[in-house]
């Protein structure tokens, strides 16, 4: 005989849902909540105007000769940058309740749209406009349908490679799906799910996009704060009074000293502090190993037990009499510091952002299929002026 038990039985016993876990990922976006957004950009384009230069009429000894100040007029465009999902109709009916499923198919959909949206306009908001991702180092390895590239190291950025996004090479409309990312290789596992392009025969040197977006995304700080002398940026030709300050540590690891210069030219330059750094985890691993000397231990005589209080929240530096806060992004390289102030960044956004609703529901019947589709997004583009910011690249990782 044997006895009664859950394998034998298993038909007479129900499965628990417990509750959903945390995401398993990254998705803070600390950049994106300090800058400023409108959404009332209509029209065409917009112009806007920066003054760049004082006035001349000034003198001594006899009356000047005038000289007005100047200004240069900068076009904005609006960029179309959507997120979207589709649900089959029995899955929605199948999670209506607890008893059918962990979630409801809906709302996590509705959730996690939103989220990939905010994650790309992040990996937009540190990138150049270009849409790129990073350029394969050599031809493939494994097969066509399966290739595994790697990224070469100077465009590597972890949080540009996600599973699951779909991307595309050079001017080839091939699409391939992202299986998995082995960032201490800098390796990505792709499969092809359309088109013919054969990454292991012509893979060397191409740039790969996130899924058409080739010189379709908004501006970012990357393409703004690199811009050199004689570039165009929003249509502004880039000269000594409408450019970044820019430091190239040349391989040096990062210190006290460069982070001083860099805010230090930035206030001579415009006379405005920035107010925040953003750095890559590597970097700011860094920082907190230079400033341990500077950590405070604080003691709390109301404990029944003295605790030392041994770490911190953040990091606030002081520079030239400016506090800036210091935080970490994943979408920035690894060898890179910016130096912001969000008051001179603006994501100008047409009406009607988020949902698409025009029809009067967010999720519409796909035509023949038995599923709903719904799309996240709009039409925006990040104006940065450039003069009240700055960068150093080229810091060891």
């Amino acid at each position: 005989m044997s006895a009664f038990s859950i394998a034998a039985q298993s038909a007479l016993f129900k499965t628990k849902f417990g509750k959903l876990s945390e995401n398993a990922y990254n998705s803070a976006n600390p950049i994106l909540g300090t800058i400023k957004k409108q959404y009332d950009f209509v029209g065409q384009d917009m112009k806007v105007a920066v003054p760049t230069f004082f006035a001349g009429g000034v003198g001594s000894g006899v009356l000047p000769t005038a000289n007005p100040a100047s200004a240069v007029k900068a076009t904005i465009q609006a960029k179309r940058v959507y997120a979207v999902t589709e649900i089959e109709r029995e899955a929605l009916k199948a999670s209506s309740s607890d008893e059918g499923a962990f979630v409801e198919a809906m709302k996590w959909n509705v959730q996690k749209t939103v989220e990939a949206w905010n994650r790309n306009a992040s990996r937009i908001m540190f990138g150049n406009g270009s849409g790129a991702l990073g350029t394969v180092a050599a031809n493939a390895t494994g097969t066509a349908a399966l290739p595994v590239i790697v990224i070469t190291d100077a465009s590597w950025v972890e949080g540009h490679w996600e599973e699951n996004d779909y991307v595309n090479f050079g001017t080839d409309l091939s699409v391939f799906a992202v299986l998995e990312v082995l960032p201490a290789t800098k390796t990505v596992k792709l499969q092809r799910v359309s088109g013919s392009l054969d990454l292991t025969t012509g893979g060397s040197g191409l740039v790969a996009y996130m899924q058409n977006s080739k010189d379709q995304d908004p501006q970012g700080l990357k393409g703004v704060l690199s811009a050199q002398p004689g570039d165009l940026l929003y249509g502004v030709t880039v000269a000594r009074r409408y450019q970044a300050t820019q430091i190239n540590a040349g391989g040096s690891g990062i210190s006290t000293d460069i982070m001083n210069e860099l805010i230090s030219k930035i206030m001579y330059k415009c006379g405005k502090a920035p107010k925040i750094i953003a750095t890559s985890y590597t970097q700011m691993r860094k920082i907190k190993n230079f400033l341990e000397d500077q950590k405070i231990y604080q003691i709390d005589p109301r404990a029944s037990e003295l605790k030392g209080k041994i770490s911190w929240d953040g990091i606030e530096y002081l520079a030239s009499g400016a506090k800036l806060a210091i935080i970490e992004d994943r979408m920035c390289p690894d060898d890179t510091m910016y130096a912001i102030n969000p008051d001179f960044i603006t994501s100008y956004h047409r009406p009607g952002f988020g949902w698409f609703d025009d029809d009067g529901t967010v999720f519409l019947r796909q035509t023949n299929s038995d599923a709903y589709g719904a799309r996240y997004g709009g039409y925006y583009e990040n104006y940065i002026i450039p003069s009240f910011h700055g960068v150093i690249t080229g810091l060891a990782k």
